[in-house]
């Protein structure tokens, strides 16, 4: 009986190696390495380990399974192909082909059991460790005693390069100080990358490295050994106060007689002679893309224990939601994206800000401890800024080892790691992720916002300290080009509110999107209120541009000014100073250009009408992209060096942002 299993383990092995390289052979380009070297260890977690039930590819309960080593594509879908999710044979036929479901690098598409898009490496990790903070937090709030409606693991096959990125470094060392248990990483150590052998550049002991962030660390074991795989597997989950690294030596290429071992077999076709020799060298005989049935049916078990473990959750679930009907209905509001209907009349009825100048970075502060008073999943934190960016929600509890319940997060100077993170827990489901730092840092979280837009998920981006008025900290803090940097990512809605109540309405607005990230950013210096709550409809910001101030509204006006944040109060300022001179001044407070654009060619062109051509913007930044809306005989007033250290205001004004340099130049534009 044993030696049968094991023949069937080993034909399944052969059959995951075999479309691998059927897929990158059919697309002439891919990386067949990896998966022929990793096909036992994942055969050892799907059909061994994992629970998951392909029928309901979003049950909230199943284990996540992250391939962050993304050029291992083809790996992923033979196994998703084998364990009956949606992907076909005529499907892996079309891989890394036009509108294909099968790309060259996996994209989130839960129908078909793909959790997030991976390939930039050491994401898909550190979305793993989101993921497994997502699980911790809703174990720790939704499950009652005999009831555990949350149980599951995080699974990832990292590879050689994901251990060498430092977000993989930031985001290990974060999982192993939360005590993040149920978190799994098969390592794939075969020592090979794309220019040779690693120790032309990796020699570290990545055990210890990882010893030392807290993790359980397990091997090196045999990785095209089934049963040492799948034995080290079950003892990583008895381990549920540290995560696991399962460090597996593997061959890339394995079975090739001419490629194994080799850098060769990472990132191009084995060709069709030697996909013959290592055909005959596993005893593979089989044609391109068949599937043995008995494999179908080994693999079959895996399959239908998931669906027996989904049958006693929902059994489970109806008993907690009978014991528990109120908790019950908070939990699946929170899985359901559901933003409480009463939710924009709290913020316009129970926030005010005042008078007096406030930063918009203390008024975000100020609404965001409104949306967690009436959002338990609202959850998030910053990158060691808390007291600058005004991020903490108070009296919601921080997220630690021994309290995964909290809604605060400290992320420590993490910045790639947070992005990442939080991307990992908006995947998951069931939290809304923020995170916060200064707009400068955006450059160490740039490739996580990018992978966050492309995966549409909402996750909520606050940046603060946004321009030179930040001061003395200089040239080093102050961001000039990241404003034009953000809006050149598609899928990412970049909001600048110039004062309290557009932040209000912008926070409004992140909140309801369901459909791509949000990027806020705020001022660290205080900011006049120039537009009024009860002056407002809820409609300004949720338009991304609109007319904050005319010298006559009955006229067409002679020079369109448009500014956003700090700077809308600098042109209003302007354009009152003008009111005497007999010129009809229109300011346009464009907080987003992403939703502006959005807009119907009516609505836009009511705002900026396209026969009043002296237009200019004002925007403390980058001037690169603003002559889509001045045009070719407007001005641009911002930016195109970087900044200087001196008190904020100093450094503002000697830029020229200030009333009478504006005046100044729009009195050049008249006069032309």
């Amino acid at each position: 009986m044993s030696n049968s299993i094991s023949t069937l383990d080993e034909l399944s092995v052969n059959t995951i190696r075999f479309l691998s390289i059927d897929q990158v052979e059919s697309a002439r380009s891919g990386h067949p390495g990896a998966p022929m070297g990793l096909a036992a260890a994942a055969f050892s977690l799907w059909h061994r380990v994992m629970r998951f039930n392909p029928d309901q590819p979003n049950w909230i309960n199943r284990d996540r399974f992250v391939l962050s080593a993304g050029h291992a594509s083809a790996l992923l879908y033979s196994l998703l192909h084998l364990f009956g999710y949606q992907i076909s044979t005529d499907e892996l036929k079309q891989f890394r082909q036009w509108r294909s479901v099968t790309p060259g690098h996996p994209e989130r598409d839960l129908l078909r059991g793909i959790e997030t898009t991976t390939g930039p490496l050491g994401q898909g990790f550190a979305n793993a460790v989101g993921m497994a903070m997502a699980e911790n937090w809703l174990a720790a709030n939704y499950n009652q005693p005999s009831h555990n409606i949350i149980d599951h693991h995080t699974y990832v096959i990292a590879s050689d390069g994901d251990m060498q990125e430092g977000v993989t470094s930031e985001a290990a060392s974060l999982a192993g100080t939360l005590g993040l248990g149920k978190l799994i990483v098969l390592y794939d150590s075969n020592h090979i990358s794309i220019e040779g052998d690693t120790d032309l550049t990796f020699t570290e002991n990545v055990g210890d490295r990882f010893k030392s962030y807290g993790w359980n660390v397990f091997g090196p074991v045999d990785g095209l050994n089934v049963e040492e795989v799948s034995e080290v597997l079950f003892l990583a989950r008895e381990d549920t106060d540290h995560p696991s690294l399962i460090i597996c030596d593997t061959e890339i290429g394995y079975g090739s007689p001419g490629k194994s071992g080799k850098a060769s077999a990472h990132g191009e076709p084995l060709g069709a002679e030697e996909v013959n020799r290592t055909k005959n060298k596993l005893g593979w005989e089989y044609d391109s893309f068949e599937v043995p049935e008995t494999v179908l049916d080994h693999i079959s078990a895996a399959v239908d224990r998931g669906r027996h473990y989904y049958k006693e959750w929902t059994t489970a679930y109806a008993d907690y939601r009978s014991a528990f009907p109120e908790k019950a209905q908070e939990f699946e509001n929170i899985l359901n994206g559901v933003v409480p209907k009463e939710l924009s009349d709290i913020l316009r009825n129970d926030y005010s800000p005042g008078d007096e100048p406030l930063a918009t970075r203390s008024a975000s502060g100020n609404i965001m401890n409104l949306i967690s008073s009436i959002m338990p999943s609202f959850v998030g934190g910053s990158a060691d800024l808390a007291p600058s960016t005004k991020t903490t929600l108070k009296e919601k509890g921080d997220i630690t080892k021994d309290n995964p319940g909290g809604n605060n997060i400290h992320y420590g100077v993490r910045e790639h790691a947070m992005g990442a993170v939080s991307n990992g827990m908006a995947l998951h489901g069931g939290v809304i992720p923020y995170t916060a730092t200064f707009l400068t840092f955006y450059d160490y979280m740039r490739p996580a916002v990018r992978l966050g837009a492309l995966m549409g998920l909402n996750v909520i981006y606050i940046f603060s300290h946004d321009s030179i008025g930040l001061g003395e900290d200089g040239p080093t803090h102050q961001p000039i080009e990241h404003l034009a940097g953000m809006r050149a990512v598609p899928n990412l809605t970049v909001i600048r509110p110039a004062d309290s109540t557009e932040t209000m309405q912008a926070w409004d607005y992140a909140i309801k999107e369901t459909q791509r990230p949000t990027a806020l950013i705020f001022s660290r210096q205080n900011l006049p209120q120039i537009s009024r709550i009860d002056q407002l409809t809820n409609d300004e910001v949720s338009k991304g541009a609109y007319v904050i101030y005319q010298t006559d509204l009955d006229l067409d006006p002679d020079v369109i000014l448009i500014a956003t944040g700090s700077e809308v109060h600098v042109a209003v300022e302007a354009a009152v100073e003008l009111k005497d001179s007999g010129n009809n001044i229109r300011v346009v407070s464009m907080p987003s250009w992403e939703i502006f654009e959005e807009q119907d060619s009516r609505y836009r062109e009511r705002v900026l009408p396209p026969d009043i051509k002296r237009r200019m913007s004002v925007e403390a930044g980058s001037t690169l992209g603003w002559s889509r809306y001045v045009g070719l005989d407007g001005k641009s007033i911002g930016i195109d060096e970087f900044g200087a250290s001196a008190p904020g205001s100093t450094v503002l004004f000697e830029f020229g942002f200030h009333s009478k340099y504006i005046v100044s130049k729009i009195e050049e534009m008249l006069i032309k």
